[in-house]
């Protein structure tokens, strides 16, 4: 146990120092920095049209009301601001690795190369007004429900951004990791974008069997839909169950893809 907590204190210090390196990178050219911000921003004022045309035409899906689907926006703003951030500029890099033979410069690191390849570099500045406006309308929708605020609610919430924060890692570097075997993932990896957006609303607009599909096969209905559907009490207790259950096994399977991939790549110096 105690071993295990030296490596985690380590690992969480290399990547203290990840986030560093990334910084004082991305303050050398300062206007592309305001510049990535200025540009999410604007992204950001599309997603809002989506939210005055709820409340300008009163929608409701099932029992949610516009108050409502105001959270599962902001939820879903706060996680792509966490996906654009932390994870994206690392996946886009994978296949660059493998077809320019940077992988093997990066296997001969003392640490993790999973750890290395999938969170070596952090954006810093696509985050912040995704994490601004979607904690907003968290806690405007908040507000507005009546949700109490009380540590539970607190604690139940944080802890599905977190699992979701767990789903998405997992779900989004699949299309990374079939660049071992496949030539150009490219438009898979559109495809996986395109179900991402699917999060935009919340998952009782789909049919059951989308919804099916969306929770048990590719969970990523999960990752948005759970931590608001727990704090309104629509959540059952087993789908908080397997909302609590999913990420596990998706590291558990990701990890074992990692591991085949590993084993068949083959150099590119040969």
């Amino acid at each position: 146990m105690r071993g295990w907590l030296v490596t985690l204190r380590n690992y969480l210090m290399i990547y203290f120092l990840f986030i560093k390196n990334c910084f004082i990178a991305q303050m050398e050219y300062r206007t592309n920095f305001i510049l990535g911000i200025a540009v999410e921003i604007a992204y950001l004022f599309a997603k809002l049209l989506y939210v005055v045309v709820v409340y300008e035409t009163d929608l409701h899906i099932g029992s949610i009301t516009p108050d409502g689907i105001l959270m599962f926006v902001g939820t879903y703003t706060i996680m792509t601001g966490l996906y654009s951030g932390l994870f994206f500029p690392n996946f886009v890099r994978v296949s660059e690795y493998i077809r320019s033979g940077t992988l093997d410069l990066l296997m001969v690191k003392p640490i993790s190369l999973q750890f290395l390849v999938s969170l070596r570099y952090i954006d810093l500045g696509m985050p912040i007004p995704n994490f601004i406006a979607g904690g907003t309308m968290v806690v405007i929708s908040w507000n507005a429900l009546n949700i109490p605020v009380t540590a539970w609610s607190l604690f139940s919430f944080l802890f599905y951004l977190g699992t979701a924060l767990i789903i998405t890692y997992c779900l989004m570097f699949i299309p990374a990791l079939l660049s071992f075997w496949l030539v150009n993932t490219g438009g898979l990896a559109g495809i996986f974008y395109s179900i991402w957006d699917a999060n935009n609303m919340p998952m009782p607009i789909y049919s059951r069997f989308i919804q099916r599909i969306g929770v048990y096969v590719l969970p990523f209905l999960v990752i948005t839909n759970f931590g608001p559907m727990m704090v309104m009490n629509q959540l059952t207790p087993a789908l908080a169950v397997w909302g609590a259950i999913a990420p596990i096994v998706l590291l558990v399977i990701v990890r074992f893809v990692w591991n085949r991939a590993i084993r068949n790549y083959n150099s590119a110096s040969g």
